[in-house]
């Protein structure tokens, strides 16, 4: 159902600003379980429409106009979805894989610290086309690995890489900084300084 006066598809749920409902969303629906901080009742497995609608528009927002939307499955696909619709632009998700790569694929190797394991990021060459400009986005940034990998991925397919673009940052994981050393733009939409005490400190 759309509200015509404004085009929201979700009118009784629009927030007047919709970081802040993000940040209400997390804070009050957040759960922290050890070092991780689980938004999987609104973002990533159970996923709410209206706060993923405003997400994309959020996140679209702070980039230049891409060509193309990457991701990894699985927990990246809704905000990339959202901000492809916002964008009205294709969005490739790249399929993570344990063992031996496929050479006909842009690989990389990532090393999981959460999991302990290594796994494997893959792109089919004929999704990517030289000269594409790509918004790389992700639910979460945490080290960078992952979305590290699809922007070099990108770079080399010979697309250029506009950004990388985050629901939720953990700003002292050092991912931030992995990502700007390649001299890519890096946004998130709410920013944790803390889980400490098992309480979620949002930055301002």
């Amino acid at each position: 159902m759309n509200d015509e006066s404004s085009g929201h598809p979700y009118p009784d749920r629009t927030p007047v600003d919709p970081i802040a409902r993000l940040r209400a969303a997390v804070l009050e629906r957040g759960r922290i379980e050890g070092s991780l901080l689980k938004v999987d009742d609104f973002l990533n497995h159970r996923v709410d429409p209206s706060i993923l609608y405003d997400i994309g528009a959020a996140l679209a927002g702070r980039f230049p106009a891409p060509d193309l939307i990457l991701t990894a499955e699985a927990s990246g696909i809704p905000p990339a979805a959202a901000v492809a619709l916002h964008v009205g632009v294709p969005f490739v998700y790249a399929k993570k894989f344990l063992g031996p790569g496929d050479r006909r694929a842009f690989s990389r190797e990532v090393h999981s610290p959460t999991r302990g394991i290594e796994y494997r990021v893959e792109v089919s060459r004929r999704v990517l086309g030289a000269g594409l400009r790509v918004l790389v986005v992700d639910d979460f940034l945490s080290g960078g690995r992952t979305a590290e990998a699809l922007g070099e991925i990108a770079e080399e397919a010979a697309c250029e890489v506009l950004g990388l673009g985050f629901v939720v940052e953990k700003s002292y994981a050092g991912g931030r900084e992995r990502l700007a050393a390649h001299g890519w733009p890096v946004e998130a939409l709410v920013r944790v300084g803390s889980l400490a005490a098992g309480t979620i400190d949002l930055l301002a």
